[in-house]
This record gives C-alpha cells, sequence and structure tokens, in this order.
C-alpha cells in the first residue's frame, strides 16, 4: 500500500482542503497541540478542580452576570440636617453640576435624614474607571459656595449593588460552636468597625466591608444650662474645653548620653474621668470643670439602621466586592481572612463559667448559589454527553467513532473556556447555558465527517491508501460542514448587538456558543480526520490499536470500581476482555461480536446515565431511572430508526403528491404564526358575524398569543422581604415591626434563617430609609445537599418506614439510603413557601412586599430605582401634589385586573413629621442677636455637634455636646432652651422663634433634577410583565379620557421596570434580526450558488420557527404530558408550565435559526452533486436522483438531529439552581428541531419539483 503523498496541496485544492491534507501528513504536530489545549483548558477551566502540581488561573465565577448600570455614587454626610435641607443645599447644586459630564446618560438622587446620595448613570461605552476619574475630577473642581461649608462629598465604591456577596453577623459562640451570648451591641459593633472590617477589607477582590446594626460608642457630654448660668460659663467655653483636652503634640528628640530620644507630650482622651475633670475656666480663682455643669457618660451615636437576627437585634457587615473582580475567588479569599482572624477575636468568661468568643456568622453567602449554578450547569453538561454518546453507538454502531466523536466533547469544551479567558467573558449560568444548547451542535459536525469517512472506508477497495480515502472523505463533506456552522455562528449576531441589561446577560452566552462552534468546526476539520486515520487504519497500527483499547476500557473499568459503580465496572471489564480476545474466538463469532459488544456498550453507557442523570429523582431508584433513560431514549431512537427505514417509500410517496405534502409545513407555519401573535392578531380580517361563531371564539381562546417579559426568576433560595412601615415611624417602632416580622417568618418550618435590617447600612451602596425594612429569608433546601449542592441520602429503615439516626439524633449518611426532605407535604415550591412568608409577614402599619430574591432585587434597583419589577415615576412640580396623583394612581392601578392589588403601593412621600423652629428677626434683633447665634444654640443643644475624636489605639470615638436629655424631650422643653445675648442675660428659645408641627418628606427623590415619587406594583401569577404594563397604561389613559383621573399642570408619569429590557431587545430584534436572516441566506447562496436551493434550504428556517412556537403553546396546555409513568408525572419532570417571550427564549430561537438549515445542507449538497453528476433529463429520473440522494444523506441528516434533540432532554429536565434561564432557551430549539425533521422530505420535494420543471422546459425546447 502506497504512503505516498496525493496532490491535494495543488494550487486546485481550497485553502480548507490544504488544511486537511496538512492535518492528515503532521499527525503529532496535532496531537501534541490538543494535549496542549487540553492543559490548558483545565488550568482555566471555572470549576472549582484541585490539581495536585497545577497552577490554576480559572475564569472568574458568578451566579449570574452583573447587569446593573454604568453608574458612580456621590455620597455626602451632613448630620443632623432635614432632607430638605440636604435637597436643597447639597443634592441639587451636585445633580446639576454633574449633569455636564460626558457620557453621563441620567443622574438618580436621594435625599434623606443626614446625607445626600447621587447615582450618576453612565452609558454603556463608558469605561467604569474612566467615569469615576470624571466624576471625581468634577468633585474636585466646584466652584467655592456651591455646598456648605464643612460639607465634603466623596465617591462611592468601585462596585455596584450586585457586588454585596457576603453578610454576616457577629456572635458569641461557646467553644463547640453554640450560641453563649455574654456581649453587648456597643462591644459587638466596636468589634466590627475596628477589627474585623479592616481585616477582611485587606481581602484581595474587596472593595467596601460595610457595618451595620448595633450602636456606636461615644462620649456624651450633656450640659446643664443652669448649671453653665450658674458657673457663669457658655457653650462656647465648653465647646473650646472639650477641643483643647484631646491632643497629643510632639517635640522633636533631645540626645542623652548619645542616646535619641523621641519627645512626646501625652494628652488624648482615655476614659470619661478625663473629660470631666477638664476645667472649662476659672471664675474668681476657682476652676469649673465639665463635671461642674455637665454630666458626662458613654452611649450611643444616633443611628439609622440596625439589624435583627430571629427577633433580637444583632451586629454585622457586608462585603462588597471590587468591579470586575471575581465574585468567587473574592468570597474565598474573605473566607480564608475570616479563618486568620476569628482565633484572635476578643473572648470572655461568663458568670455560669462559659467561655463566649466572637465569631463571624455568615447569612448570606452567594458562594453556595454559585456552585449549585455551575453543578446545574456541569450535571446538564455531564448528562449532554452521555445522552449523545448513546446517540452515537447506536446510529454508527462503531465503538472507534463513538469514542473518536464523543472526545469532541469534552475538547470543545474546553478550548471554549480558552476563549472566555482571552476575550474576558465570565462565567455564569447563562454564559455556561451557550455550552450546554450547543453540545449537540458540537457532535453533528464530528457525525457528518466520520459518518461520512466510514461509508468512503467500506466503499473502497483493499489496496485503496486509507489516508486518500479519509481526505477525500473529509474534504467531500469539509464545505458543508463549514457552511453549517457558519450559519449557526451568524444566527448570534443579534445577540451581540443587545445593549444595556439584556446585552449584559446574554452577550456572554453568544460568546460561549460562538466559541463551542468554532472549537467544533476546528477539531471536525483538523483533529478528527488524523485521529481516524490512526483508528480506521488496519496492518500494522492494528496491533497498537487492538492493545490500547482493552487498556483504556481496563482503566475506566478500574476507575468505576473506585466510584463503587460494580456493575459499570463488570460492564467495561467484559468490554476489555473481549478486545482483548476477541482475535482467538471462531470468524462467526468474530463478526457478530462486535454489534452485541455496541449493544453491552450501549448498556453500560445507559446505566451510568441514568445513574447520572436521575430525572426521576434520587428518590425513584437507580432502576426505575435506568428504565426511564432507556424507555425514552430507546423510544425516541427507534423512531429515528423506523424514519431511516421508512425513508424511502414515504419520500416517493411525497415526491407524488407533492401539493398535498407541502400543505402541511405550511399549515405549520401558519399555526405558529397564530400561536406567536394570536388568532385575533392574524384573521383580524374577517367579518364581524364570523367573529360571533363558536369556533371563531374557541380558536381566540385556544390562542391568545404569548405574553412578554424580560427574564424569568432565577431561584436564589432565598427571598428578600421588603416592605415599608409608615413614614412617621420611629427607629424604635420600626425595629418592633421588624423582629415581629422576623420571629413570624423564623416560625415557618422550612425556613433556615431569618435576618432583617431597617434603614442603612453604612455604605453608600444603601441610601434606605429607617421606614425601608429588608429581610433576607433564607429557606430549606427541599432535599438536604452536601456542600456542592447535591442530594445527599441518608440510612433509612425500610421496615419501619423511617430514617435512621446516631445517639445525638442525627441522620446518618449512606449511599444506599434514601435523600431527606426538609419540606412539609403540603409545601411543593418556593412559590408555596412565599405564600406562607406573606401571610406571617402581615401586620398593621407595614405595606406588603413584592416577590424578591437578593440578586434580582439589587437588579431592579440598580437599574429603575424601585424596589419592585414594575413601577410608575411621577414627576412633579413638589411633593405634595407628587404623593395625591401617586396615591389616585395606586387606586386606579389596585383595579387593574392582571395586577395583584396587594402589591400595589404609593410613596408616602410627606409623612414624616416635622418641628420647625421659625425665628422672629426682629425679637432676636431686640436682644442683639443675629440669626446664626440662635442657631448654633439649636444645632447643638438638641442635635448635639461633635467636637473631637478620641484616639484608643485602633478604635476612634466622637465626643459630643448636648443639652441633656430631659431638656430636649418636648415641645415645651425646646421652648425652655436659653440663648446667650451679648449683654450676658440668657433669653428662652420660645421667646425668639415660633415652634411648630408640620408635615414633610421623609425622604426626596429625583431624576435629572425633577422631583419624582413611585407607585410599585407586580403582576399577578401566570401573567407577562409587558401585557401588565399594557393593559395598566391602558387603563390609566381611559380614566383620564373619562375625567375620572385629573393629571395636575406639571405632572408626569411614566411607567419603568425590568419589562424596558425586553421591549427595548424586542424592538433592536426586529431591525437585526431580518438581517441576520439575510447573512444566512447568502452563506447558503455561496455554499450552492443557485437561487432555488438556497431558498430550498433556507425554508428550514420557518418550519422550525413553527416548531418552536408551537413546542411554547404545548408548554401552555395542562394536559400536554400530563400522564405517568414509573411513579412520575413527566409535567413535573419536564418542567412543563406555561412560558413567556423572554428574552431566554429568543435567544433559543436564534440558536434554532442557525442549526434549522443543518438538514437541508447536508441533503441538498448532495442531492445537487448528484443531480450535476446525472444529468436527468425526464422526471421519472429526477425523482430517481433525488431519491437515491436523500437515501445516502438520510442517516447523517437524522444523526444530527436526533444528537440535538436527545442532548436537550437533560437541560428540559433540570431543577437545580439556574435550570430557570436554561429551560427556555432550550424549549425552541428542542421544539423547533423536533419539527424541522420534515425538511428530510420538503427539500427533496422542493428540489425535485424544480429540477422537474427545469427539465420538462428542456425537453419543449
Amino acid at each position: 500500500m502506497s504512503n505516498s503523498r496525493p496532490p491535494d496541496h495543488s494550487a486546485r485544492a481550497s485553502l480548507l482542503d490544504r488544511l486537511i491534507g496538512s492535518c492528515l501528513d503532521n499527525k503529532l504536530v496535532v496531537i501534541l497541540v490538543a494535549l496542549a489545549v487540553i492543559a490548558w483548558g483545565v488550568i482555566v477551566a471555572p470549576f472549582d478542580w484541585h490539581i495536585p502540581g497545577l497552577a490554576r488561573a480559572p475564569i472568574p465565577v458568578d451566579a449570574i452576570p452583573d447587569i446593573g448600570e454604568n453608574q458612580q455614587i456621590v455620597f455626602t454626610e451632613w448630620m443632623g440636617r432635614s432632607p430638605q435641607d440636604v435637597e436643597d443645599q447639597i443634592t441639587y447644586p451636585l445633580t446639576t453640576t454633574l449633569l455636564g459630564i460626558p457620557g453621563v446618560k441620567t443622574v438618580r438622587s436621594y435625599s434623606m435624614f443626614g446625607f445626600s446620595t447621587i447615582y450618576v448613570i453612565f452609558k454603556e461605552d463608558v469605561e467604569f474607571y474612566w467615569s469615576r476619574s470624571r466624576v471625581l475630577e468634577k468633585l474636585n473642581s466646584l466652584p467655592s459656595g456651591t455646598l456648605p461649608a464643612g460639607v465634603q462629598p466623596m465617591l462611592g465604591p468601585d462596585a455596584t449593588a450586585l457586588g454585596q456577596v457576603f453578610w454576616y453577623t457577629l456572635e458569641g459562640r461557646d467553644p463547640e460552636g453554640r450560641p453563649a451570648g455574654g456581649w453587648d451591641l456597643e462591644e459587638l459593633r466596636s468589634i466590627q468597625d475596628f477589627h474585623v472590617r479592616y481585616a477582611l477589607q485587606s481581602a484581595d477582590g474587596v472593595s467596601e466591608v460595610a457595618s451595620v446594626g448595633g450602636f456606636v460608642r461615644e462620649y456624651q457630654i450633656d450640659v446643664s444650662p443652669d448649671a453653665m448660668r450658674a458657673a457663669g460659663v457658655t457653650l462656647e467655653d465648653v465647646f473650646e474645653a472639650v477641643q483643647r483636652s484631646n491632643i497629643d503634640v510632639g517635640a522633636g528628640t533631645i540626645e542623652i548620653n548619645k542616646v535619641e530620644y523621641a519627645i512626646r507630650g501625652l494628652g488624648f482622651i482615655e476614659n470619661l474621668d478625663d473629660l470631666r475633670a477638664t476645667v472649662v475656666k476659672s471664675v474668681r480663682g476657682v476652676p469649673v470643670r465639665i463635671a461642674d455643669v455637665a454630666t458626662v457618660q458613654l452611649g450611643p451615636a444616633p443611628r439609622r439602621g440596625a439589624l435583627d437576627k430571629g427577633g433580637a437585634e444583632a451586629v454585622g457587615g457586608v462585603v462588597v466586592v471590587r468591579f470586575g473582580e471575581n465574585p468567587l475567588q473574592a468570597i474565598k479569599n474573605v473566607k480564608a481572612k475570616i479563618a486568620e482572624i476569628e482565633p484572635g477575636l476578643p473572648k470572655k468568661t461568663l458568670p455560669d463559667g462559659t467561655t463566649s468568643q466572637v465569631k463571624i456568622i455568615p447569612f448570606y453567602d452567594r458562594t453556595g448559589l454559585i456552585y449549585e449554578t455551575l453543578d446545574t450547569l456541569n450535571m446538564a453538561l455531564v448528562d449532554e454527553i452521555l445522552v449523545t454518546i448513546i446517540v452515537i453507538l447506536f446510529f454508527v454502531m462503531h465503538l472507534r467513532s463513538s469514542l473518536l466523536i464523543s472526545g469532541m466533547l469534552p475538547l470543545a469544551v474546553l478550548m471554549t473556556f480558552i476563549g472566555m479567558k482571552l476575550f474576558g467573558v465570565d462565567a455564569n449560568i447563562v454564559a455556561l447555558s451557550g455550552i450546554a444548547i450547543a453540545i449537540g451542535e458540537i457532535v453533528d459536525m464530528g457525525v457528518v465527517l466520520c459518518e461520512n469517512i466510514l461509508r468512503h472506508l467500506d466503499e473502497a477497495p483493499p489496496e485503496a491508501n486509507r489516508r486518500d480515502v479519509i481526505y477525500r472523505a473529509s474534504t467531500e463533506v469539509g464545505g458543508a460542514v463549514l457552511t453549517a456552522i457558519a450559519t449557526t455562528v451568524v444566527s448570534f449576531l443579534p445577540v451581540f448587538t443587545l445593549e444595556a441589561a439584556e446585552g449584559k446577560l446574554f452577550q456572554p452566552l453568544a460568546y460561549t456558543k460562538t466559541f463551542a462552534l468554532v472549537a467544533s468546526i476546528m477539531i471536525a476539520l483538523t483533529v478528527l480526520p488524523p485521529l481516524a486515520h490512526l483508528l480506521f487504519t488496519r496492518g500494522r497500527r492494528s496491533g497498537v490499536s487492538r492493545r490500547l483499547l482493552p487498556l483504556g476500557l481496563a482503566a475506566a473499568a478500574a476507575a468505576a470500581f473506585v466510584w463503587q459503580l460494580w456493575l459499570t465496572g463488570l460492564g467495561l471489564l467484559g468490554l476489555a476482555a473481549f478486545y482483548r480476545l476477541r482475535h482467538r474466538l471462531p470468524a462467526r463469532a468474530q463478526a457478530a461480536a462486535p454489534r452485541y459488544a455496541n449493544y453491552l456498550l450501549l448498556a453500560v453507557v445507559g446505566w451510568i446515565t441514568a445513574l447520572h442523570w436521575e430525572p426521576l429523582g434520587v428518590e425513584a431508584g437507580l432502576f426505575l431511572n435506568f428504565l426511564f433513560v432507556a424507555v425514552l431514549l430507546g423510544g425516541i431512537l427507534l423512531l429515528f430508526h423506523l424514519l431511516i427505514r421508512a425513508y424511502e417509500p414515504i419520500l416517493r410517496w411525497c415526491l407524488a403528491h407533492k401539493k398535498m405534502f407541502l400543505a402541511f409545513p405550511a399549515a405549520l407555519v401558519l399555526t405558529g404564526l397564530v400561536i406567536w401573535i394570536g388568532f385575533d392578531a392574524v384573521f383580524g380580517f374577517v367579518p364581524q358575524f364570523v367573529e360571533r361563531t363558536s369556533p371563531y371564539v374557541a380558536l381566540r381562546h385556544m390562542f391568545p398569543g404569548l405574553g412578554q417579559e424580560f427574564m424569568p426568576d432565577l431561584d436564589e433560595g432565598s427571598f428578600l422581604y421588603m416592605p415599608t412601615t409608615m413614614p412617621h415611624a420611629s427607629i424604635g417602632e420600626a425595629l418592633d415591626v421588624l423582629q415581629t416580622q422576623d420571629m413570624a417568618f423564623s416560625a415557618i418550618p422550612e425556613i433556615e434563617s431569618v435576618v432583617g435590617k431597617l434603614g442603612r447600612a453604612e455604605s453608600p451602596l444603601d441610601p434606605a430609609p429607617i421606614s425601608m425594612i429588608e429581610t433576607v429569608i433564607t429557606y430549606k433546601t427541599e432535599y438536604l445537599l452536601d456542600a456542592r449542592g447535591r442530594r445527599m441520602k441518608f440510612r433509612y429503615d425500610e421496615e419501619k418506614d423511617e430514617f435512621v439516626r446516631d445517639q445525638r439524633g442525627q441522620l446518618i449518611p449512606d449511599d444506599g439510603g434514601r435523600p431527606f426532605r426538609q419540606w412539609r407535604d403540603a409545601i411543593h415550591s418556593p412559590d408555596d413557601i412565599w405564600k406562607e412568608i406573606q401571610e406571617a409577614g402581615k401586620l398593621i402599619g407595614t405595606t406588603s412586599a413584592p416577590k424578591l430574591q437578593p440578586i434580582a432585587a439589587r437588579v431592579v434597583m440598580l437599574q429603575s430605582g424601585m424596589r419592585a419589577p414594575m413601577g410608575v415615576k411621577i414627576k412633579g412640580p413638589d411633593m405634595e401634589t407628587i404623593e395625591r396623583v401617586g396615591l389616585e394612581v395606586e387606586r386606579i392601578l389596585k383595579e387593574v385586573p392582571s395586577i395583584d392589588p396587594a402589591t400595589v403601593v404609593a410613596d408616602r412621600i410627606v409623612g414624616q413629621p416635622y418641628l420647625e423652629i421659625a425665628i422672629d428677626r426682629a425679637a432676636i434683633a431686640r436682644c442683639g442677636l443675629q440669626i446664626r447665634d440662635v442657631q448654633d444654640v439649636i444645632e447643638v443643644a438638641i442635635g448635639g455637634l461633635p467636637l473631637t475624636t478620641t484616639v484608643e489605639g485602633r478604635a476612634r470615638y466622637a465626643v459630643r455636646v448636648r443639652y441633656q436629655r430631659e431638656l430636649r424631650g418636648s415641645l415645651e422643653s425646646l421652648a425652655r432652651i436659653l440663648v446667650p445675648t451679648p449683654a450676658g442675660a440668657q433669653i428662652p428659645l420660645g421667646e425668639l422663634a415660633e415652634i411648630a408641627y408640620v408635615r414633610g418628606p421623609m425622604m426626596i427623590k429625583s431624576e435629572d433634577t425633577f422631583l419624582v415619587g413611585y407607585v410599585i406594583f407586580d403582576k399577578r401569577p401566570g401573567r407577562a410583565e409587558v401585557e401588565v404594563v399594557d393593559e395598566a397604561r391602558r387603563t390609566l389613559a381611559a380614566r383620564a379620557a373619562a375625567g375620572e383621573f385629573d393629571i395636575p399642570a406639571g405632572v408626569s408619569y411614566a411607567f419603568a421596570g425590568s419589562y424596558e429590557n425586553q421591549v427595548r431587545a424586542e424592538h433592536k430584534l426586529r431591525i437585526v434580526l431580518p438581517l441576520t436572516l439575510f447573512i444566512i441566506f447568502m452563506i447558503l447562496y455561496f455554499q450552492f450558488r443557485r437561487l432555488p436551493a438556497t431558498f430550498l434550504v433556507f425554508s428550514g428556517i420557518f418550519v422550525a420557527w413553527a416548531g418552536g412556537f408551537l413546542m411554547l403553546w404545548l408548554y401552555g396546555q395542562d394536559w400536554f404530558l400530563n400522564v405517568s409513568l414509573f411513579g412520575a408525572n413527566l409535567r413535573e419532570v419536564f418542567q412543563v408550565h406555561p412560558y413567556n417571550l423572554s428574552v431566554a427564549v429568543w435567544v433559543g430561537f436564534l440558536a434554532l435559526f442557525g442549526i434549522a438549515t443543518d438538514d437541508g445542507v447536508i441533503i441538498s449538497t448532495y442531492i445537487s452533486q448528484v443531480l450535476d453528476r446525472t444529468r436527468p433529463t425526464t422526471a421519472a429520473e429526477v425523482r430517481e436522483a433525488v431519491v437515491a440522494a436523500g437515501k445516502r444523506r438520510i442517516r447523517p441528516a437524522l444523526m444530527t438531529v436526533a444528537t440535538t434533540i436527545l442532548a436537550l432532554l437533560p437541560v428540559l429536565t433540570s431543577s437545580g439552581k439556574g435550570s430557570d434561564i436554561m429551560v427556555p432557551m432550550a424549549i425552541p430549539s428542542f421544539g423547533g428541531m423536533t419539527v424541522v425533521i420534515i425538511t428530510v422530505f420538503v427539500v427533496p420535494v422542493l428540489y425535485s419539483a424544480i429540477d422537474e420543471a427545469r427539465a420538462a422546459r428542456a425537453r419543449r425546447t
């Protein structure tokens, strides 16, 4: 057999042909490069792999992409000032200044008691740190007088609220880890502020650690005006004395006996006695100390936030990850830092002898969500690979080909990880879903290539050069394979054009799928042909192959035994023995043995698939899961096999009855259109008498059109309960509400932990008033899981029908046992838990709360500023008018059928009680006073003034001077506050000013300087966001037109929320999608160079499109798959429930458009080659040529469809974290590819019709 190189490198060979030939001739280089790629992929893989001796640099990992706005935060404190003062003197001047920064899209601001928070939202193309520098530059160049004296705005952390990945509390625990207590809130807050916070902030990747809850210690000097008057001292004297009593100095150095000594003068305040002994002034030679005119004590500083855990106040903190950092790695760094500092945290011995040490206890850790999300995807990927192997084994019945094609999957996935690392694409459930929905397409190319190689090898004479045969087989389908991949890659171009939140969410998916497809074509064209030459060549290499294959199977069997997969190990060991000893079998046995070996391998892989996939759940047991997998996959594959066997007679019937057959796909496309936009929208032109007929009404209700929403909710494993109290409620009243709710939530059996926060954490990222409650409610998983998010099994006593427990009452892990369900029988989903939470959270004086989860809530609040998925923004001239209009909108929206009335809440803006002290200018003029003199007394006497800060090691505490509490606790006492005059007299404040009670704003919101108020609401279950907003908009417009809704002058309203992302994406797709289809059409045209053939293949997109909508419609029908198999309802197994048209669903359609033409390309390419070669002149000859070509390509065509369809089954049955996003993307592809099977008949029929007509014209001429 000659090994000479054929003339495939000639000028006539295409670049693709030369590439394939070069790889065939340089196998060692190809193998070495493949090994290097594998190593590189393992190094950057996002999974938490620990490989000894290998330094890894994994891709950054998070649960979902950060889809928040591109924003910077300007935070300004002005302690003690009302929201109106903050708005007028800080927020408004800063907002007008910041609007002029280049790239600013909008400026959203909040003025609250004591501080201002301004969100400067930039356009998406503005680089994050460039925008920070521009904001900082603007703040540093503010003209003098823009802000009040002493007020300094600062830039917030380089992070967004989505970076809040780790919340914790500080608690006293005994050596066994049980709660011990013994620490008051002030002690814990000091430990948090000056020890824990700085330690955790030093962890790599952390931008900020903010404290929340407890009391901040301060030194409080409560002066007595009577004592000061008797001693002859004033407040100014006290101020000066305090400030001069807290100072250290340095006096350089001196040298004594050739030793240099540094000189320090110690004068910092160290305790209360230091302050008490401070002299205010000397009166007639007698020193007047602070203790003579004031009470000095330690007390809590004013606070605007609190933390509660299960009904008891707590102290904690929140860790914020820096923008662009790896959240998973940052959390690991934080945990490593906690492990480092925890042994050194303070401890004390309690009166009962218990040792209590401060411990850091997490209550929200995104690590769990990240791991569970990745595990869901990892499980789906492995299941897809196993199912794909089964499909390949079934169709090919050739072990080496099956191994070769299956090997494409892990290699392509690793190459995708490399692409993600190089292009900076982070790993999350959306990005990695691109790989999951591309698994079937990855192997399609290998299937087509290997099937063609095997066919050519079977047909080649024994003396033929195997290398040449493989080269011809590869180049024959190389162009078609490349075209099929090109159309799929191009189909995702619309995703790359998405912007804002939808772009951030789905562009990573477009990248990963593109990487996976490019990797698959690279492997198919460069790696598969050389390996096929090595594996499929007989002769001197057969000995090597005969030795390596049994060794590989034996190694796999050993691994199975290590993992306690006994039946799998025995099956693999049997296969290894067979391939090692089969040359000793009789000839007949040798001929039949490979077939039975493939059957055995199918059974082994099926068993492994059932073990790993467990579509019926762990509780069903391995045997029932295996039966289900066997029936499901075997049944579908059998249908494909029967279709291959019956293909020729069916195709001949279709060719003979073209019009009758083509009516079916036409009706299918029409049905898809009706499902999409609704029966009325399609047939709205019919006369009214037809619309009133029973069939028309029935069809209209059957096909109302699909609802629209931005994204299905991601199950995060926790809820964020966010009600509000009344605006006038004090922090004590709000805390009582919070603690009552938390205790009620903790009583729900499915709840694992409840931690509530009211007000704000000490962070610019949290501009919350004390009336806003945020409670993180973490519920138990349905089944007990291990650290990786997988169900654990425990020992079970079948006779007693109960779980076995040890002496401590703990469950006993047992791989042969059962999973332990933690939910009550009546609880079937997180929605049921949410209903229990809503019922438990009902309290007088609080509003209801929309259904939110921590990440979803942060996303909504970042995008719209509201704490609900949908709402109305009302802009107006003043807060009173905005509140009045908001309440009217609230009343109307509660009547909208699609809106849950309990979730409709308008901002209670003007409800904060104010005590306004209006100074009488004439009265103070008679006393020789100025406004500033009186205001200083008001500010210090009532609110107090921090004068200095103590230095106590690493701790810092403020020293505050104010009047005694009993002198500022009522209106009457405020009127008796004494104001000193220049003449030495002291006049009661009530004689100089009028003190009045008024209602004012608790928080002032504005956007681009315009005052704004919100009315938030949520949809009823089963409704779609876009339709709900449209109905609400129509209702408000109708009420306004009818005169039932009065809009005052200067007031405007607009709807806002996450639905805007869907509307924006839909408008973008309307432009880009037709352009993409045109590009796909042109790619097909350049492949065939004939318009008829191009149109034929292109028609598959519309058929697949209809199939996708048909599957979405079926998922919304109560009867669909409402049957039980092996004790499991298939609706639950396949997550069957209504799905709205979201961006995720549209992404699934885009994936479908790319692969819908694959079968058409495969079949029409060969039909074109056959027709060009045979040149038929009659209709009969054309049909025979078409049938011959179809028979030749039906197997690879159906193999590609089968791999795509069956590979999606594990995705459709996945139910872990992240499946909420994967399933909607898989449904259109599954439905479309199921229906697109019809193209194996449509393309030949249309091709035959065109060529028959051409042949007829040729005969007539």
